[in-house]
């Protein structure tokens, strides 16, 4: 019995584990079925391996087939882009500009470049050879060899001379790391003699001005060496030796002209050269949209506005293994835009700004004044069809065209008619409203007054006759305050706000969206009392930006509607325009349509029997408004301003029964009150009648 039940034990340690299930007790009868169920498991598993191993066979056969079979020019076509060397030619030509008739203002100009590529593992003997062969086929202006380039290619011409003019003292000091390898080269830098320099002839200082410009910045940088006057014949010489020239090549590049000169140059902006590469401050904008750091790019106004459409498409090249090129891919210059602008019209404006700003410098009580702005545009499309500003500087004349966008100014009683339309929709000035044109007296402060005593007026008269007195009792009103003359006056903060708003709908103190990459928001008043709120009122607290007022006035002109300003028309293509925006409109002014019309009214009188009287030819059937502002300026440039100004403004449409054009123009601090004269330029006056004549003259 003990046998018996030791052959059972170590059976069932035998049988142990997840092969086996049994229901019964297990006993020495069973070994051979025990046996029998070993090999079934064992031949079970075999067959499973087996099926696994033939269906990955499988998967790989089919897999190779349709690597082989199938997808063989997909993948060959894959493999080939991965090995082969592709490289970009240099960057295409950008686009031209055209204005808004088709004439051509910015053009590009062939231009040949003869650049050296450091090849890997050249040595300063190639590269001297180099330069000297390059030095016989093309003249180079060596004046600007400086004294280390000269004395750095005699000391690396003459190495063992070099190394003898520094003593064993001094190597010693070298190996002991008292002075380091550079020590050593001004040291050596410091021993070579005018003597040494006087065997250079002027080959020899042509060859060290090629090989400084080789070697100027980085080893893998194209280093120019002439694009400036390459003659025909120097190109060809060139071209024809490359083989010998290790590393000297010719390319064709191009460069922007501008077939009216300077006009509207400075919006136009600028592209950057082939030598400058990306600046960079536009490095990271302009990687991350596939750049190269040695492309050439728009990088102000409307060269950068509009890159996406002006840049060209670079050829694309395959580099086979024996140097040669093959074209890959064509490019192709860039696409041509047009402008708004009316560059004959344009040409008259700055022409005319320029003079007027001359003149006007010569006039009395101008010790302040610097500068003028005119814009031109139309109100219907947002469309600027001239803008010029012009600074006086140094006694000489110079474009501030960009201050339009970036340069806010206090703009006086021109913005009188966004505060009349506050009035009408706070219910704090009626239609027809008469008041009598008096002082205002708060305690402790100041009269406020109007510019000279106007008697009784309305809502019209007091715009034409520009009325500040008028507008101060429609500011309390809107503030719901209680005037009482000479005692304090309070206000609800809240009218600040009341009027921002609706002069944000007309274009004040908001971003007008214009087409340029920069645009000044202009001066928004953080104090609010009741005095501050009447000179609000009047256009002398917040300050706007010429862009801001041109906006103001159309949407005035137009009916309430708020455009965008552009400067981009359209593509030009086959001699006409196409892809022609639409105007963009950016809110409507809140108000009723009898308010616009008092506001047009007002306008209309100013320019008949207003302040505005003999701006414009009423024939032209104009409207408008003028401004007069106190300003301050910083007299001795400390950061403080010390001297109060008068700034004037003027901005009108016409006709005002069917508006086509606004002027809006703008002299800052023209005059002021020296406590003896008390003259006051006429300059916006003049540029007006001028202006609308040469508009109606060319648009009739």
């Amino acid at each position: 019995m003990k046998k018996r039940k030791k052959k059972e034990e170590k059976i069932k340690s035998l049988v142990k584990g997840p092969l086996f299930k049994r229901k019964k007790p297990l006993h020495y009868s069973y070994g051979y079925k025990i046996n029998k169920d070993i090999k079934v498991e064992i031949e079970k598993r075999y067959n499973i391996l087996t099926g696994i191993i033939l269906a990955m066979v499988v998967i790989l056969v089919i897999g190779l087939f349709v690597v082989q079979i199938v997808k063989k020019d997909y993948y060959s076509a894959e493999v080939k882009e991965l090995t082969q060397k592709v490289i970009e030619g240099p960057t295409a030509p950008r686009g031209r500009i055209y204005d808004r008739h088709g004439k051509l203002i910015v053009d590009n100009k062939a231009n040949k470049v003869i650049y050296y590529q450091k090849p890997k593992e050249i040595d300063f003997k190639t590269e001297k050879n180099v330069a000297y062969k390059l030095a016989k086929m093309i003249d180079v202006d060596y004046q600007k060899l400086t004294e280390y380039d000269i004395k750095n290619f005699w000391l690396k011409s003459n190495r063992k001379e070099a190394n003898k003019r520094i003593t064993d003292e001094e190597w010693r000091k070298l190996d002991e790391r008292k002075l380091t390898a550079d020590d050593i080269w001004n040291l050596k830098m410091a021993r070579v003699t005018k003597e040494d320099l006087a065997i250079y002839s002027d080959i020899d200082k042509e060859a060290a001005y090629i090989y400084a410009l080789m070697n100027k910045g980085y080893s893998y940088d194209e280093k120019i060496i002439k694009d400036t006057g390459v003659t025909d014949e120097e190109y060809a010489l060139v071209g024809e030796n490359i083989s010998h020239l290790h590393g000297i090549n010719t390319k064709l590049d191009w460069e922007r002209v501008y077939p009216y000169g300077d006009v509207f140059k400075s919006i136009i902006g600028t592209v950057s050269t082939s030598k400058s590469g990306i600046p960079a401050e536009l490095k990271e904008d302009y990687l991350q949209k596939g750049y190269s750091l040695d492309d050439r790019v728009g990088i102000s106004y409307l060269e950068y506005q509009y890159e996406n459409l002006l840049r060209g498409k670079k050829n694309k090249y395959q580099v086979a293994d024996d140097g040669s090129y093959k074209l890959l891919e064509k490019g192709y210059r860039g696409k041509d835009i047009v402008l708004s602008i009316d560059i004959e019209l344009q040409k008259y404006v700055e022409e005319l700004l320029k003079n007027e700003v001359a003149a006007t410098k010569k006039e009395a009580n101008t010790e302040y004044y610097n500068r003028s702005f005119i814009i031109v545009a139309d109100p219907n499309t947002g469309e600027i069809l001239a803008m010029s500003g012009k600074q006086i500087k140094d006694n000489q004349i110079v474009d501030y065209t960009p201050g339009i966008v970036t340069s806010p100014v206090v703009m006086g009683s021109v913005v009188k008619g966004a505060s009349q339309i506050v009035g009408y929709n706070t219910g704090a000035l009626k239609i027809g409203e008469k008041r009598q044109d008096t002082c205002i007296k708060i305690a402790a402060t100041p009269e406020k007054c109007s510019w000279k005593k106007l008697g009784t007026l309305n809502d019209i008269t007091a715009i034409a006759q520009s009325s500040n007195t008028y507008q101060f009792y429609t500011a309390i009103k809107v503030g719901k305050g209680k005037y009482r003359y000479n005692k304090p006056l309070t206000i609800d903060k809240e009218a600040f706000n009341t009027y921002r708003n609706t002069f944000a709908q007309f274009g004040l103190g908001v971003k007008t969206g214009i087409d340029l990459p920069i645009e000044s928001l202009g001066y928004k008043g953080s104090k609010m009392n009741a005095g501050l709120l009447m000179d609000f009122a009047i256009g002398q607290y917040d300050t706007y930006t010429p862009i801001q007022l041109t906006q103001y006035i159309g949407t005035i002109a137009n009916g309430g509607t708020r455009i965008k300003p552009t400067l981009y028309k359209g593509l030009y293509e086959q001699g006409k325009v196409t892809n022609e925006i639409k105007p963009e409109e950016l809110g409507k002014v809140d108000t009723k349509d009898e308010y616009m019309d008092r506001v047009h009214q007002g306008f209309e009188a100013v320019l008949k029997y207003g302040t505005g009287a003999g701006y414009i030819n009423m024939a032209y059937k104009p409207a408008g408004k003028t401004g007069t502002s106190q300003s301050f300026v910083d007299t001795d440039n400390d950061g403080v301003v010390d001297k109060e100004t008068i700034t004037t403004t003027f901005a009108a449409y016409a006709p005002y029964d069917n508006p086509k054009v606004t002027f809006i123009i703008i002299s800052p601090d023209v005059s002021h009150n020296n406590g003896r004269i008390t003259h006051q330029s006429n300059i916006n006056k003049r540029i007006a009648d001028a202006i609308s004549k040469k508009y109606f003259e060319f648009y009739k």
